[in-house]
């Protein structure tokens, strides 16, 4: 079976149980901007200079996914998705992220002065963090607007853990920055 379904090609997409949505609905976007999230991710993984980045980050991807299968169950289908994937962001994730918080924050990562400006240290690992962290609150603000909706997500965890995971890429920005790990600039060539 090939990638290139074309079943998209009119503009809408599958979510489970055979539910179709226009790629434009509130849902797909909130899917959308959990992927690019976790996909965003995935260079602050392979940059990163510090063992916390390294610990951190690959638990998160996984809760994501698990964050995007919430999402892509239609209203109505939460327990026929429940019966086969019980794993769900609830309050020990955010506790998790919260625990990291704390040992981020005694470990020095908000020592620095003024206001950060994203790759001014020279880390790809820390500019990655930053660019993680803007995908995460976007896919917070996304997830937000379902809420009040007929389309909202039961599970009001997901909002928490969003904005708790951004707290946290805020601080391995900062502390992936301290690890002195500069991008090397390359020589010109005249």
């Amino acid at each position: 079976m090939s990638i290139a379904t074309r079943k998209g090609d009119q503009g809408q997409t599958d979510l489970l149980f055979g539910c179709r949505l226009a790629k434009s609905h509130p849902r797909v976007h909130a899917l959308g901007a959990v992927d690019e999230l976790n996909a965003a991710l995935g260079p602050m993984r392979i940059a990163a200079a510090r063992e916390e980045t390294r610990q951190i980050v690959p638990q998160v991807q996984r809760w994501l996914i698990e964050l995007m299968g919430e999402l892509a169950t239609p209203p109505g289908d939460e327990s026929r998705y429940a019966a086969t994937h019980p794993e769900r962001i609830s309050t020990p994730n955010v506790v998790w992220l919260d625990e990291w918080v704390a040992k981020l924050e005694a470990g020095g990562a908000l020592k620095f002065k003024g206001w950060a400006l994203p790759g001014e240290a020279g880390v790809m690992s820390g500019a990655y963090a930053d660019l993680a962290r803007v995908a995460c609150r976007r896919a917070e603000r996304n997830v937000i607007d379902l809420q009040g909706t007929a389309d909202h997500v039961p599970n009001e965890e997901l909002i928490r853990f969003l904005n708790r995971l951004s707290d946290v890429l805020w601080l391995l920005a900062r502390w992936e920055e301290q690890s002195g790990e500069q991008v090397q600039s390359a020589p010109c060539n005249d």
